[in-house]
């Protein structure tokens, strides 16, 4: 026979907050308060899993398997329960497109309820991830997302969190910390620059990947227009590609834009747009011009797409033109932000030939 004592924990890291303790009680002391540890029969078989809170029926089992004293948790009158905590802090992480699963050991899982662009507030993320036991891990932002996928799983490290923990988490955003936006400018507008010389080659290495990429978006490629390198020229097929009903516009030519005062930011100025930002803290992309035109519902953007558009290789304008889809405004801050992870997939395999060279 296990001696009948009490022994409150010392709890350490995330596992330590005011209010729950854990103490060693007889089974019958014990009902009402939460199994810290799986208990099993004379066969090694789980009778009991960790984290059961324990009830009036369960005395007789244990006193079969001739436990006399079990390790639990004892909640304080403010803690809220791991599979309460989860619901809870997951109807603050959650915006709109993001459904809430069911919870289970203090974990909750959340999805996406449609296509779209997985949207995140990193210092939302971050806040409640600094606070002790609640944890939550995510997709990436900016990811395509489809319906039904999972976005991100919430597990609450301790038994229970004090209510406070949980008011805390509720303050880092209004709206939800994570959101899917459909991509809701579908008609896309395609100018290539070029001489007349090169206008059958520019139109046979560009427009595949091109539109490609309109395509893997679910999006139409609504017009294409093919323009010589004028000023006066590219405006008036921006102006044709807008009348044909593009809602944003991908120009790319013979040779990328080689300075702001370049023939399609001149254009742009011409027709009263606004040059966003030149030059991209990303390779393959550093040649990108964004910029906006006006339009009867709104700016529309162009992307002046440097020559790797050509390929179907991960680049510059993989990463912004999903998030101009779903009606972000991109600017200066955040292309520039594109630095962080602006190494992409071609050079990254030169890298790690030239590791494995090195061998």
């Amino acid at each position: 026979m296990v001696p009948y004592f009490t022994v409150t924990a010392e709890l350490k890291g995330s596992d330590r907050h005011a209010g729950m303790r854990i103490e060693t009680l007889p089974p019958v002391a014990a009902v009402g308060h939460i199994l810290c540890h799986n208990l099993a029969d004379a066969q090694g078989r789980k009778a009991f899993s960790k984290g059961r809170r324990l009830q009036t029926e369960d005395l007789a089992r244990l006193a079969e398997l001739g436990i006399a004293a079990v390790r639990v948790a004892v909640l304080a009158p403010d803690d809220v329960h791991e599979d309460e905590a989860a619901v809870r802090l997951a109807q603050i992480v959650a915006g709109p497109g993001v459904a809430i699963g069911e919870p289970h050991a203090g974990r909750v899982n959340l999805r996406a309820t449609v296509d779209g662009l997985l949207l995140i507030d990193a210092e939302g993320l971050l806040s409640i991830n600094l606070i002790d036991g609640l944890t939550v891990a995510t997709l990436p932002s900016y990811t395509l997302v489809t319906a039904g996928q999972m976005l991100a799983t919430i597990k609450i490290i301790p038994f229970a969190v004090p209510a406070a923990d949980l008011s805390q988490a509720a303050t880092t955003s209004s709206g939800g910390v994570m959101r899917v936006t459909m991509l809701t400018r579908q008609r896309i507008g395609v100018a290539l620059v070029s001489s007349l010389a090169g206008r059958a080659r520019v139109a046979r290495v560009m427009l595949p990947a091109i539109s490609g990429r309109i395509a893997d978006l679910g999006a139409t490629m609504v017009a294409q227009r093919e323009v010589l390198p004028d000023e006066a020229e590219v405006a008036a097929g921006l102006v044709e590609l807008i009348e044909s009903g593009a809602d944003l516009i991908i120009a790319a030519g013979e040779t990328s834009v080689v300075d702001r005062d370049d023939v399609i930011p001149r254009a742009v100025r011409r027709l009263g747009g606004e040059i966003a930002h030149y030059g991209a803290p990303v390779e393959p992309g550093n040649l990108l011009l964004l910029a906006y035109l006006p339009g009867a519902d709104g700016d529309i953007p162009v992307i002046g797409a440097p020559g790797c558009v050509r390929s179907r290789d991960q680049n510059i304008v993989d990463l912004i033109l999903p998030r101009l889809m779903a009606g972000e405004r991109l600017g200066r801050r955040e292309i520039a932000a594109l630095g962080l992870g602006g190494l992409l997939g071609a050079v990254r395999q030169e890298a790690r030939s030239h590791r494995d060279n090195r061998a």
